[in-house]
């Protein structure tokens, strides 16, 4: 094997319509998938298929139906539903795969496919690697049985069992009287999350709860947090809550309409575990993106924190490899094995809501006991990602600022997995190092490669 040549950190993703995402490479995939279960001994198991509310998704998840079909496996089409219920559904029904159509919180106009194995995980890169090294030349004859595929009766279970569980995460009742401003960004949480925590006795402010296959992520979200921000401010919410456009992470303002990101997410939950003897192996894993900061509220409570590359199946995997319960990135990807085996948006803020009703303590308060070191950061739309260690200014950029950093900073640099896009970081004690820093790195890439 050579390397993954159309999956990235989180799946396949690119333009619906374009190069890759369409319905005849979804078909194939669909077939290579099938030939790789039947290569590890699972020819003809059940496939569970998923999608968000993008208007492309029918079409591709029958292309990739029709390609499983082909290669003699059994899919299931659950319609739309939230990716964290389908990595649930294929861990409880002991299907054999699960494939979500979706393209998280990128625009509509974006498409995708992300891949879970029969435990709920996500495949690891040898997987995805093998799974494109069995792609047929060509798509499979359209077959007559696309549209029995539906299974409106499985669907409906997944989405109940998926909501019963989350609902499971508190006690009954824990959020009554409680005002919650609510954006499932016109995705695939509009009706799981509204449900869930009328359950659990909230009140709800909602935004972006009227999907129509073309508005899912478009000013809304967890891309576009200052829409739940104001409705926070404007209806004196206890809590505003922003999903992607999958379900699987979250973005969480407080009382007073601030912002909070995954680290100040990963930092309560972790220090509220620890307090409570409740971390496992008192480790938390995060990714090389996370600011310094946590490392430092971790350790000084008594805990690790662990890193890995970006992605939060890389998370996942590390995770399993330390024992530990509790990881996630930045970004709003939490994952908590104590209540399923994926990033979960929902999942996560109602354990954050936990740690809120238990203390007593709002979100504003909370949130101090992440003290960041100062970080910048860029990303620089590239026309090619070339290896950035042939480029002849980046390189040496990068060395002269970790030596000037010390080791009371760090420099990341590396190309984005989903997107065309160099992403460049700075971490440091002095806010005005780490931004010179920040355009001396920036100038260097621009040299390279624009």
């Amino acid at each position: 094997m050579t390397g993954r040549r159309y999956f990235g950190t989180d799946g396949i993703r690119g333009p619906a319509g374009g190069p890759v995402v369409n319905a005849e490479f979804f078909a194939r995939l669909g077939e290579a998938a099938g030939l790789w279960l039947a290569a590890q001994g699972a020819a003809g198991g059940a496939v569970l298929v998923g999608r968000d509310t993008r208007a492309s998704g029918t079409a591709l998840a029958h292309a990739l139906e029709r390609g499983l079909l082909a290669a003699g496996c059994r899919p299931a089409d659950l319609g739309v539903v939230p990716t964290p219920a389908v990595s649930r559904a294929v861990r409880s029904a002991g299907a054999a795969l699960g494939a979500v159509i979706t393209a998280s919180h990128n625009p509509a106009g974006d498409n995708g496919v992300k891949f879970f194995g029969p435990g709920g995980g996500k495949l690891s890169d040898a997987e995805e690697e093998a799974i494109e090294s069995f792609l047929p030349p060509r798509a499979p004859e359209p077959t007559a049985v696309a549209a029995s595929l539906r299974a409106e009766d499985l669907s409906a279970q997944v989405l109940a069992d998926y909501m019963d569980a989350a609902g499971r995460i508190l006690p009954p009742f824990a959020l009554r009287d409680r005002l919650i401003a609510l954006d499932t960004a016109n995705g695939a949480t509009a009706v799981t999350s509204p449900g869930v925590l009328r359950r659990l006795g909230a009140t709800l402010a909602p935004l972006g709860d009227h999907p129509d296959g073309t508005n899912i992520n478009a000013g809304v979200g967890s891309e576009h947090p200052a829409a739940v921000a104001a409705l926070v401010r404007s209806s004196g919410a206890w809590l505003g809550l922003a999903h992607d456009g999958d379900g699987d992470r979250c973005v969480l303002c407080d009382e007073q309409g601030a912002v909070l990101d995954g680290d100040e997410l990963l930092t309560i939950l972790a220090l509220d575990a620890l307090a409570r003897g409740a971390l496992a192996a008192r480790t938390l894993v995060v990714t090389v993106q996370s600011n310094l900061g946590v490392d430092a509220a971790v350790a000084a409570a008594g805990g690790r924190v662990v890193r890995t590359p970006v992605g939060d199946r890389y998370v996942a995997e590390r995770m399993r490899a330390e024992g530990a319960v509790l990881g996630g990135e930045s970004s709003g990807h939490i994952v908590c094995f104590a209540v399923g085996p994926t990033g979960d948006g929902l999942a996560a803020a109602l354990l954050v809501a936990g740690v809120m009703a238990r203390t007593g303590r709002p979100l504003s308060e909370l949130r101090r006991s992440l003290r960041r070191f100062p970080q910048a950061t860029a990303a620089l739309l590239v026309p090619e990602k070339r290896p950035i260690a042939g480029l002849s200014a980046l390189p040496p950029a990068i060395a002269a600022l970790e030596q000037a950093l010390g080791a009371q900073g760090r420099v990341l640099v590396r190309y984005s997995g989903t997107e065309p896009k160099l992403r460049l970081l700075v971490e440091g004690p002095d806010a005005t190092a780490v931004e010179r820093g920040l355009a001396t790195l920036v100038a260097a890439a621009r040299s390279d490669l624009l």
